[in-house]
């Protein structure tokens, strides 16, 4: 029997009612609808009543209540973008950064993403999802309900079948506590022996594509848009392929040059496309007129000193903008959604409303979850709750954690 359940007396009640109305676009301080003392009835599937403690229906009165008095709820957060499947670390190039070197010196010294393929390749399929699995616990102690897992760092066919099946051992264990999003992201990088990204597709991205989808439900395929990596051509070729097999699909994009991959993203109709460091006004209005969510991903230009997408421009253009951690190995080693969006959000001139929307509404979209993001009847009844009586507090504490 599918039991009903409620919580009364929640100091703040964060709907994101407002946000969701407006699909996610221009969110102002109102569209956070919140209610004071609120409550919300719900059963495993669905939200089946929201609103205050003083208004609870008389139907729902006898049903199992717990108090959150002094507490806040939200919508949960959802981490659109991480790549937590791999092996080692890169500490020593993280200082030799610091230290001044660029990324041709740690390349040069063997560092950078065939550093983390190497480590990925030695480490036993154990290791890996005992590693996975012990970060994912540290998100979601943060509040963090709902995870992406990019595939990657095997760049051989063998080990992107391996980490793309890890990953789905990851989604099956951890839910539903945890829901995992699976993307296959063997188009990471080009590793040496390769003359050329369409030659890296043929021989491992599209034979460990075929292999994986026999066994495992793939939630997405994406590839690094970027010159040095793969061009316009070879998305277009990968993506062709992937829309036979009706997958879905993101990109990394315009991280370090405009390579006009926003605009090339709302046209393939992308869940989303993240990065943007580079992006221009024709592809920020390409995405404000797509359905397509533009992912931010501030810590990594805080990890590498590196300036920040306009997010800004994309917010006033009209674009959905999702905030993401990119929790890396080397461009971005910190798994902590929520302090990388509060100290985002004043250096990139976001609002409240803004920055909510970007971990909750809006990071779900990104996902293609359409029935989370905010508390509203009938959408699924994933929430967040913090130990403090306002959304004020939360953000303002930096790096203080009071998720329960």
């Amino acid at each position: 029997m599918n039991k009903l359940k409620g919580y009364a007396q929640i100091s703040q009640l964060a709907t994101l009612k407002g946000v969701a109305e407006k699909d996610g676009r221009k969110p102002l301080k109102e569209d956070l609808s919140i209610i004071e003392n609120g409550a919300i009835v719900f059963n495993e599937d669905k939200i089946l009543w929201v609103g205050s403690s003083d208004d609870i229906p008389t139907k729902y009165m006898d049903i199992k209540w717990e108090s959150l008095k002094g507490k806040t709820l939200t919508p949960e957060l959802v981490d659109s973008h991480t790549h937590l499947v791999f092996g080692g670390n890169r500490s020593q190039e993280y200082s030799m950064r610091l230290n001044g070197a660029t990324y041709a010196d740690i390349a040069k010294a063997g560092g950078g993403i065939l550093s983390t393929m190497k480590m990925t390749n030695e480490a036993t399929e154990e290791e890996l999802y005992t590693s996975a699995s012990e970060r994912i616990k540290q998100l979601r102690s943060y509040g963090v309900g709902t995870i992406e897992i990019k595939s990657g760092y095997g760049l051989n066919i063998e080990r992107e079948v391996l980490c793309s099946k890890i990953i789905d051992r990851l989604k099956k264990d951890f839910y539903p506590q945890v829901q995992i999003f699976n993307t296959f992201m063997a188009a990471h990088a080009i590793p040496k022996e390769f003359a050329s990204g369409r030659d890296y597709i043929d021989a491992v991205v599209l034979p460990a594509l075929n292999e994986v989808v026999k066994t495992v439900e793939i939630d997405a395929v994406d590839i690094f848009h970027e010159e040095g990596y793969f061009s316009t051509d070879d998305v277009c070729y990968l993506f062709d392929y992937c829309k036979t097999l009706g997958l879905k699909l993101k990109t990394h994009a315009d991280e370090f040059k405009d390579n006009q991959g926003a605009a090339l993203a709302a046209k393939y109709e992308c869940l989303s496309t993240d990065h943007l460091l580079c992006s221009s006004k024709e592809g920020i209005k390409a995405l404000a007129q797509s359905k397509t969510v533009a992912t931010i991903l501030p810590g990594t230009g805080f990890f590498l000193g590196k300036p920040q997408s306009d997010a800004r421009s994309m917010i006033d253009t009209g674009a959905k903008v999702a905030i993401a951690s990119d929790y890396n190995p080397g461009s971005c080693h910190c798994d902590n959604l929520l302090l990388i969006a509060s100290i985002a959000a004043p250096n990139l001139g976001l609002t409240q409303a803004e920055l909510w929307s970007g971990i909750t509404f809006n990071a779900a979209a990104a996902l293609g979850l359409y029935d989370q993001g905010a508390i509203t009847v009938g959408n699924k009844p994933r929430f967040s709750i913090f130990n403090v009586p306002s959304l004020d507090e939360i953000t303002y504490n930096w790096g203080k954690n009071y998720a329960l």
